[in-house]
């Protein structure tokens, strides 16, 4: 598979991940997009030795966006650093039918504790004093809206900016406030909402860094390209 690369140099590459590839994963004869790119890179590259590739951040196995990787310890050093002083700047795109969205014109927050289960591979609203419960927050706003071709239902774009990056987050959240994603049949399955027929509306639509070395700012932006995005107006980001 011939990776989408958006940018890259000696320092960082950034790639758009296509829904349905993991990000990295211990399964063998799985591919994953660290695989991917360090092929990619040795095929690139007069050495022709290993090459050197670190997970800055992840996306679910179902969503699609853009991910940056770091080429050499410095730099995946400096990108971690950016991500826990919250300098790094993640925008997602996502699809829901739930009627709650009608509210969100102006921005609006969600907080909440989510608690991760390691055998379900599965994170819930809990408590806050739940032990191993981590403070999630997000905010959203509704960009626009469309009646679906097939259900004849009415649906909403939300453009959502993560404050944390807790496991599943966005799925979670966004489920727990009545406005599961499309598509997202683990999370929105037991709820009232329609789920729609498509794979999961969620893309990390915009990435914002600096630099690890030259300090400039660096912004990425993509098209979501999932079934439940089609007929609504993506504006520009």
């Amino acid at each position: 598979m011939k990776p989408h690369i958006l940018y890259e140099d000696q320092d960082i590459i950034v790639c758009l991940k296509p829904a349905g590839i993991p990000t990295q994963t211990s399964r063998p004869g799985l591919p994953d997009m660290v695989s991917i790119l360090k092929n990619h890179i040795y095929q690139n590259s007069a050495h022709k030795k290993q090459p050197y590739l670190t997970v800055i951040h992840r996306l679910d196995q179902p969503v699609e966006g853009i991910l940056v990787f770091g080429k050499t310890p410095e730099a995946a050093k400096s990108l971690s650093a950016q991500i826990t002083a919250g300098k790094m700047e993640k925008i997602y795109l996502a699809v829901t039918y739930g009627k709650q969205a009608e509210a969100g014109k102006k921005e609006k927050v969600l907080e909440d504790y989510l608690k991760k289960d390691g055998k379900s591979n599965t994170s819930s609203v809990v408590n806050a004093h739940t032990p191993g419960a981590k403070k999630a927050r997000l905010s959203y706003e509704v960009l626009g809206e469309a009646v679906d071709a097939i259900s004849g239902k009415k649906k909403w774009l939300l453009r959502i900016h993560l404050d944390t990056g807790r496991h599943h987050q966005i799925r979670v959240q966004m489920a727990h406030a009545g406005m599961p994603l499309a598509g997202d049949w683990k999370y929105g399955a037991g709820t009232n909402v329609t789920i729609g027929a498509g794979s999961l509306a969620l893309c990390a639509a915009s990435l914002t860094f600096f630099h690890p070395v030259t300090g400039k700012v660096m912004k990425f932006v993509t098209k979501p390209e999932g079934a439940e995005f089609k007929g609504i107006s993506i504006p520009q980001m």
